[in-house]
């Protein structure tokens, strides 16, 4: 008796609590009003992104200038800003709705914030190094960098970690704080610089002279070379081959593209003119019985 008096005593607070009709109802008030924080936080994140990318956008005529490396830099940074602070506010509101007093929570958060302070170290060197990696402009989105000795294109600089992106598609990811070294590919003109080999045999200065007009032409013809291409001479004498060597000056870089292409122009113009490119060869002496 006394068992089917306990279930029938749980069965009918159950029943009570299911069949409350308030109760459902504040409960679809507040899920409602949490689908309509994360609806409008995203509404307003985009609406505030697009602003931002409106106003990073590069305007040619414009009378402030800045280096478009710098400006996509800064337009990624402030779309991340506003992302996390809109985030942060959403998860506040819905804490707040949910009945949590956000006193304690802030409170708590300080004093966690505070002792994680003094232990991620790291994490607050990241952030240290991620302000002066922009402030001093090092480096910035778009540019191709070597950093620890990984070569690629940047995608992203944040505050605390940026993305490299390496030419075979691998993205490297590295934690401000650990970044020691940098060498910067895109802030400078740079040089191409190609070797050409011809035989013994050849007039050198022919050689020169077809490699003049080549040179001449290429400056035409390939936009990414910004000065005149200059023959340096002799670089240096090998078993077989002499070895001349040519540079042109060219936009930040795109030299090996230009080396690519000076290679193949220099090959077409020595086939046509009939100047001979080394290669191994074997001179057979007669023995001493042979005539």
């Amino acid at each position: 008796m006394k068992k089917e008096g306990f279930f029938e005593t749980v069965y009918t607070q159950v029943y009570g609590y299911v069949t409350d009709a308030d109760m459902w109802v504040n409960i679809g008030m507040v899920l409602l009003k949490i689908a309509a924080i994360i609806l409008i936080s995203r509404i307003v994140l985009s609406v505030v992104q697009a602003a931002v990318n409106r106003i990073f956008q590069h305007r040619k005529g414009s009378k402030i200038q800045m280096d478009q490396r710098r400006v996509d830099t800064m337009r990624v940074l402030v779309n991340n800003i506003v992302r996390y602070t809109l985030y942060f506010l959403a998860i506040l509101m819905i804490l707040q709705l949910l009945g949590i007093d956000l006193k304690p929570v802030l409170v708590s958060a300080g004093v966690l914030g505070l002792a994680v302070g003094f232990g991620a170290q790291s994490l607050v060197r990241d952030i240290i190094t991620g302000f002066f990696i922009i402030f001093e402009d090092q480096f910035a989105v778009g540019d191709v960098v070597t950093i620890n000795n990984m070569t690629g294109t940047v995608q992203e600089i944040g505050l605390r970690i940026t993305r490299v992106r390496s030419w075979t598609g691998e993205v490297h990811i590295f934690p401000n704080g650990m970044i020691t070294q940098v060498t910067n590919f895109s802030l400078q003109n740079t040089l191409s610089v190609v070797d050409v080999s011809v035989a013994y045999e050849e007039n050198l200065n022919q050689v020169e002279q077809v490699l003049k007009e080549v040179l001449q032409l290429a400056q035409t013809e390939l936009t990414d070379i910004v000065g005149e291409p200059q023959i340096l001479g002799v670089q240096s004498l090998g078993p077989s081959e002499v070895v001349l060597r040519v540079t042109a000056e060219c936009k930040p870089n795109t030299h090996h593209g230009v080396n690519r292409n000076l290679r193949a122009m220099i090959r077409t113009e020595f086939t046509k003119r009939g100047i001979q490119i080394p290669y191994p060869k074997i001179v057979a002496m007669p023995g001493k019985g042979q005539a």
